[in-house]
């Protein structure tokens, strides 16, 4: 038993011997043998062990690159607008005061300057502007006050109309008569000033406008006359 381990150690120094020379005498060839026995290994551990997905893949497994995406800046909080005061009415206000301060210099406007645009100013500043011939239309603006404040013409200066029916004038209220001319004015049916006063250019007017709304032709103020212009420009007359 001896003899033959003692033989065994012998032969495997002298292997190890001839081993030994081998490399002395081609140490290149042994290195190279070294790292291709190294790099056979690495290839089947990295196929056996390290791979996660299909080839090709890492030989050794790495970290994921993890790219930091940028975070969005949060959104301001969307105030509500600001509410800004109304302006326009203190302004518009004043206009009309200012408006109805020189109608009544002029003679054409009685009442109080309160800034408001109502049914008498309107028909006084509708009466000036017919009297003073403007082409305008009469509305509470810069334009037309400038229009009023160069403008000479007073209700004093009108010339008197006509009067060809007292008693037809005693009749008939002054405002209605106004207004009945205003819209028969406004709509062509004669050069008429809004005087108030039943003439004959009122007469042929109601006649003119009886013919074209087939209604039996008296030229008198009637109450229909007066409801057919009222329907016809869509305000009351009254």
């Amino acid at each position: 038993m001896r003899k033959k381990s003692a033989r065994d150690e012998h032969g495997a120094l002298r292997a190890a011997g001839a081993v030994a020379v081998a490399i002395g005498r081609n140490p290149r060839e042994f290195v190279g043998i070294v790292m291709g026995t190294i790099a056979i290994f690495a290839i089947f551990i990295n196929a056996l062990f390290l791979q996660k997905g299909p080839h090709p893949a890492p030989i050794f497994a790495t970290r994921p690159f993890v790219t930091s995406e940028p975070v969005p800046a949060p959104r301001p909080a969307l105030l509500p607008p600001a509410v800004a005061p109304d302006s326009a009415a203190p302004v518009r206000a004043q206009l009309i005061s200012d408006i109805q301060r020189e109608l009544n210099r002029r003679g054409f406007y009685d009442g109080v300057a309160d800034g408001v645009w109502g049914a008498k100013t309107d028909a006084a500043a509708r009466d000036f502007a017919q009297a003073a011939g403007l082409s305008m239309t009469v509305e509470a603006n810069d334009n037309f006050l400038r229009a009023l404040t160069a403008s000479r013409t007073n209700a004093a200066r009108a010339p008197a109309p006509m009067r060809l029916d007292p008693i037809a004038e005693l009749l008939a209220p002054s405002k209605r008569v106004t207004a009945v001319q205003r819209a028969l004015s406004e709509f062509g049916y004669g050069q008429i000033k809004p005087t108030g006063v039943y003439d004959a250019a009122t007469r042929a007017a109601i006649e003119k406008f009886e013919r074209e709304r087939r209604l039996p032709v008296t030229g008198e103020m009637s109450d229909r006359v007066v409801r057919e212009l009222a329907a016809m420009t869509g305000r009351p007359l009254e």
